[in-house]
């Protein structure tokens, strides 16, 4: 099985990209978490999270990203910038209960959409799993309507795998599917 119970990297440095820098979020991030998972596409593709103030973007993230840290040392990072530290999104590896793998997470801010910075941050995090050789296979749920997201999957050399679905009641997400070691990544 291709969960990973021990870090990614045990005290992993921030990741420096030609235009962005990653690093673990922090309660200090607060006000941009709330603002990043009450964004509409965010509401629409990945669903309301129940953050509505300061005390709930810091119990979403040391319930979800930093306690994915604590236990697999990996989570979803806080993109930035690289010049001036503006947080634009997330981007980062999730261990999910229903999945066997881990899975490459990411969403910006509206404004910096379309600007090539989810491609270069999912590269940047796909990169350090490779270097780590922590896990063969990385996975991704979209939403079938998320056309952008599956664009950039495929720009990454994600190949769809199936569907999953989230909940049992739930609209099956689509599955796609990454071997780490196999190259990937179409330009």
């Amino acid at each position: 099985m291709g969960i990973l119970r021990h870090p990614l990297l045990s005290d992993p440095p921030a990741i420096q990209t030609p235009r962005l820098q990653l690093r673990r979020l922090t309660a200090a991030d607060a006000g941009f978490v709330l603002r990043l998972v009450n964004d509409a596409d965010w509401l629409r593709f990945i669903g309301d999270k129940n953050v509505h103030d300061l005390d709930d973007a810091r119990r979403y993230i040391d319930n979800g990203p930093a306690a994915m840290y604590r236990e697999f040392g990996f989570g979803l990072e806080r993109v930035a910038l690289a010049g001036d530290d503006t947080p634009i999104g997330i981007c980062g590896l999730l261990q999910r209960p229903a999945l066997p793998h881990p899975d490459l997470g990411f969403a910006l801010l509206p404004a910096f959409r379309g600007r090539g910075y989810a491609l270069e941050a999912a590269r940047a995090v796909l990169g350090q799993a490779r270097e780590a050789r922590a896990s063969k296979r990385v996975l991704a749920i979209v939403n079938p309507d998320n056309a952008a997201s599956t664009r950039l999957l495929t720009r990454l050399g994600f190949s769809r795998a199936g569907e999953h679905a989230a909940e049992p009641d739930a609209r099956p997400l689509d599955l796609y599917a990454i071997d780490l070691h196999a190259g990937g990544d179409r330009k």
